[in-house]
Formats: structure tokens, C-alpha cells, sequence
């Protein structure tokens, strides 16, 4: 039996989200509406696979 193949867009976004949810849970300015100048390129990161995993998912129905 051959292993299952990875979906790299899927790992890619999960990994974004963690990072994410990490660095938010972990600085105060990123809780409120403007993320601070570390977490706003993670954040962004994570968006952009967001949309881009989204997308695909919609594509493939």
C-alpha cells in the first residue's frame, strides 16, 4: 500500500496558522486591531495560504 501524498499548500497553511496563533497568543499588540511589525508579515503569511487553500478547495468541487 503506498502512503498517502502530502498536500504541501495544505501543510504550508496549517504550519501559517500556527505561527499565527502562536505569535498572537504570545504578544499583546497583535490581540487588538493593528498587529505589531513582527507579527504582521506572519499574519499575512497565513491570510494569503488561507485564501489560496480556500480557493483550491472551491475549484475542486
Amino acid at each position: 500500500m503506498s502512503a498517502r501524498p502530502t498536500d504541501d499548500l495544505f501543510v504550508r497553511y496549517m504550519k501559517a496558522f500556527e505561527d499565527s496563533t502562536t505569535h498572537t497568543t504570545d504578544c499583546p499588540a497583535c490581540q487588538g486591531k493593528t498587529p505589531c511589525t513582527e507579527g504582521a508579515p506572519i499574519h499575512e503569511r497565513f491570510a494569503r495560504l488561507q485564501d489560496a487553500y480556500t480557493a483550491r478547495q472551491k475549484q475542486q468541487r
